[in-house]
């Protein structure tokens, strides 16, 4: 990358380019805006060849559970379901099925030892 970055995602697209949504911002290729700004979010790389952002903070600090993919083929972003429960800090694992598992993370109450299927 151009410069240095934090807080940030990093997914490797189907056609091997990789998509990095937030942190510090540089020379890239312009795409689609979110719905949501968003910080310490997920994305995972779906069977589907789509990205999955999901979680995080908004600028406020306010968790959220709201959920995106984006579709690198038409650069866009379409709202998906939501979480049940607001994260940000977690981690998101793609499994073997094609799932995402989301775990632990942080929401205004605290420290999460929940976890969830997308």
């Amino acid at each position: 990358m151009s410069v240095a970055r934090f807080w940030h995602t990093a997914s490797t697209l189907a056609n091997g380019l990789v998509l990095v949504t937030s942190g510090s911002n540089g020379t890239w290729t312009t795409t689609g805006s979110m719905s949501d700004a968003r910080q310490y979010h997920t994305a995972s790389t779906l069977a589907n060849g789509s990205v999955l952002v999901a979680g995080g903070a908004d600028s406020y600090g306010n968790r959220l559970n709201s959920a995106e993919l984006y579709n690198p083929s038409t650069g866009t972003w379409i709202t998906t379901a939501n979480m049940s429960t607001a994260r940000a800090d977690h981690t998101a694992t793609t499994l073997a099925n094609g799932k995402v598992l989301f775990t632990g993370g942080l929401n205004k109450d605290g420290y999460l030892n929940s976890s969830e299927l997308y």
